[in-house]
């Protein structure tokens, strides 16, 4: 009852007039970055960080959520309308929603899949909501060494799970450790990694190396990537097809429900996030297909659009429990959004819900109102964000540049850091242009410091014994519970390449 009056006095600061303009125009913008292929929220979030430091830490919490919901709404359009999906956890809906669209159901596909998305979102929403403060009252108890099984759980799952390659992703993970001990010894007051440079005294700032690696980096990439000419989307169809039908509606409000509660789960854990939980709800709704319907998989079967579109926006709200609890990110975007709070002097923890009360919970309500903007701006612009999609290139990558070494230059208002941006952006490229993922990069160059405070007060009180490391009951379980995510992430990859080779099989066939 304690979190459903909390939850209550949120909507009352949710609410307001100028907070709602908030959470509205960050929907609209991250729903046009989720629709823009190549530019997904991690980049956004990055790009818009040193724009809003004028803005009170709850607004621009809320301008930060809105955005990483919208674009994985967004993700959806070019995914179903152009068969290039705007985010990686989008790339599923392309397999039966561009076949949707080309047998004349684009509109059918594009409204299972947002409102899909708004029936998971807000049910995730609520999930977030009443076990978010249990799992925060339960770490409250936490010691040092509970928190560095933590913090070893998640640079070992995000590192190792997160791309293609194990040891291109535990290279990124080092890279992170390395860049976020660059500075000041806290322990001894030494200078490290500096390089008797004075610039890197004060170590490297978060947002130049965010806005480096997301959009310097990511803006770089895709558009050597991005092929020439006009762009060309299918158009969205009118009339006894352009909505869903009864038919529709049966078939997919099974998928809505199982995808929601097979993303929430996966999403809490560092286990590849949407874009595991989305293949899962695909492989799920494949196998629980019947008749005629299991016959169109691969020909545009609507239940491969309405789960994972699901479960796509379920784990996004699952990303946020372990962020908002224990202060660790799970994904690129969290990392984000966890680099947005310390901004702010904040640190999210177990303590976070009491130190910072009243802000948790304006921004828990403020996803309510967002999940219900963001389908009332999908459902009616579809028009909008098809001419979003036939922007040129080289205006939209050259603006993007432009805005992140504006973004830089006006973090500490220093030359210097525009030049640590290009030095950050070109690594960036060559790190995507080589399969090196940049999300075990950022998420160990934020936990890393926060790591090493954490062994050394572990160390200090065992007297130096490593064995005490594992001395907690927390930590054993914990340790256990990473044995068993490597083994369900194994048994994972196994399913999605498996469902990948039948996908390329059925299309090699039509």
């Amino acid at each position: 009852m304690d979190s459903f009056m909390l939850l209550l006095e949120g909507f009352s600061t949710a609410l307001q007039p100028i907070y709602l303009l908030y959470a509205l125009g960050g929907v609209f913008v991250g729903t046009a970055v989720g629709v823009l292929p190549g530019i997904g929220p991690a980049m956004t979030v990055a790009l818009l960080m040193p724009i809003t430091y004028a803005l009170d830490p709850a607004a621009a919490l809320i301008v930060f959520a809105g955005i990483y919901y919208g674009g994985m709404y967004g993700g959806s359009t070019t995914s179903i309308l152009l068969n290039t999906p705007g985010e990686s956890s989008s790339i599923v809906t392309a397999l039966e929603g561009n076949k949707m669209a080309k047998a004349g159901r684009g509109a059918a596909a594009l409204a299972t899949a947002a409102i899909g998305s708004f029936i998971a979102g807000t049910i995730a929403t609520v999930l977030l909501s009443f076990l978010a403060p249990v799992i925060a009252e339960l770490a409250v108890g936490l010691g040092p060494v509970d928190y560095v099984a933590l913090m070893v759980v998640a640079f070992l799952t995000v590192g190792a799970l997160l791309g293609a390659s194990v040891l291109r992703g535990l290279a990124s993970l080092g890279l992170g450790l390395f860049i976020g001990l660059i500075g000041i010894d806290d322990s001894t007051a030494q200078q490290r990694f500096t390089f008797d440079n004075p610039t890197l005294v004060d170590g490297v700032d978060m947002v130049l190396v965010a806005v480096g690696l997301f959009a310097l980096g990511e803006a770089l990439y895709v558009a050597s990537k991005l092929r020439h000419g006009p762009v060309e989307v299918i158009p969205v169809s009118k009339g006894k097809n352009a909505w869903l039908s009864k038919e529709d509606w049966k078939r997919s409000w099974k998928p809505w429900l199982r995808g929601t509660f097979i993303g929430f789960p996966i999403g809490t854990v560092p286990a590849g996030g949407a874009d595991v939980s989305t293949f899962l709800s695909y492989a799920a709704e494949r196998k629980l297909a019947k008749g005629a319907n299991k016959a169109q998989f691969g020909k545009g079967a609507i239940e491969g659009v309405a789960g994972p579109e699901a479960a796509n926006n379920a784990a996004a709200a699952g990303v946020l429990v372990p962020l908002l609890t224990l202060g660790i990110p799970t994904t690129a975007t969290a990392a984000m959004m966890l680099t947005a709070f310390q901004r702010y002097q904040i640190q999210p923890g177990p303590l976070l819900f009491e130190n910072q009360g009243a802000l948790v919970w304006t921004l828990i309500a403020s996803l309510y109102v967002g999940n219900l903007m963001l389908l009332v701006l999908n459902l009616p612009l579809v028009g909008l964000w098809v001419k979003i999609l036939q922007i040129p290139r080289p205006y939209l990558y050259a603006g993007i540049l432009v805005f992140a070494a504006l973004g830089a230059f006006s973090v500490n208002f220093a030359a210097t850091d525009v030049g640590i941006l290009l030095v950050v952006g070109i690594l960036g490229y060559f790190m995507r242009r080589y399969g090196y993922p940049v999300a075990p990069m950022v998420v160990a160059m934020i936990l890393g410091p926060m790591f090493e405070v954490q062994l050394r007060r572990s160390l200090q009180l065992s007297q130096n014994d490593p064995t005490a490391l594992f001395s907690s009951p927390f930590a054993v379980v914990v340790y256990a519970a990473m044995a068993l995510i490597f083994v369900a992430s194994w048994w994972l990859r196994r399913r999605q390449a498996a469902l990948e080779a039948v996908t390329v099989k059925d299309e090699v066939s039509v």
